[in-house]
């Protein structure tokens, strides 16, 4: 469950409103998919203020050639892998849109219908000399359920302080129902009726 999203120009610019210091990096950033083990940008908490820089996606895995790209949010607390980092490295990880595959292996993209970027709700944490990022999911809601039966875990802009900053208050918005989203594909099935 989201294995691969976009960023583009928005993306970045909507997320450096959002932060008081930025990686002067991720301003050059240009649009592209993301993948799993791809470094990426993130909006994390330093010293009491909200910062944009740029971490790889996925937790290093128990095979060595294998990474943990997503936690689902009603276990992540139990699990050792993922618990300090959701107790006190929580991050946001901005989208301009997410894909996902139906059973079919038809592709979807998945975007806020009033076409603002998507806040994804993460935690990271550091492997040696790198800080690397995971992707909180939940069950689907009803945009999503037809196409997967999980989503990532989607905060609205005003939740973004809370997520980074407030332990409480983001423990309450692990159990929030996301957004509904808009889904588009590339190609639809057609069928010819004979009547």
């Amino acid at each position: 469950m989201c294995g691969r999203y976009y960023i583009d120009d928005d993306t970045i610019r909507e997320m450096e409103k959002l932060v008081r210091q930025i990686d002067k990096k991720l301003l050059e950033e240009k649009s592209r998919d993301v993948f799993p083990s791809q470094s990426a940008p993130v909006v994390t908490g330093r010293e009491g203020e909200l910062c944009g820089e740029e971490l790889m996606w996925g937790f290093p895995g128990f095979e060595k050639s294998r990474v943990i790209f997503n936690a689902r949010q009603e276990t992540a607390l139990e699990k050792r892998t993922f618990r300090d980092s959701l107790l006190l490295r929580r991050c946001v990880i901005p989208a301009k849109n997410f894909y996902e595959w139906d059973k079919k292996k038809e592709k979807y993209t998945f975007t806020r219908p009033d076409g603002r970027i998507l806040f994804l709700a993460g935690i990271y944490n550091r492997y040696g000399e790198e800080e690397r990022f995971v992707i909180l999911t939940t069950q689907a809601n009803d945009s999503m359920r037809r196409i997967h039966d999980r989503m990532p875990l989607i905060l609205e802009e005003r939740q973004v302080k809370d997520w980074i900053f407030s332990r409480q208050k983001a423990e309450d918005l692990l159990g929030q129902t996301p957004v509904m989203l808009y889904n588009s594909t590339e190609y639809e099935q057609q069928t010819l009726d004979l009547q």
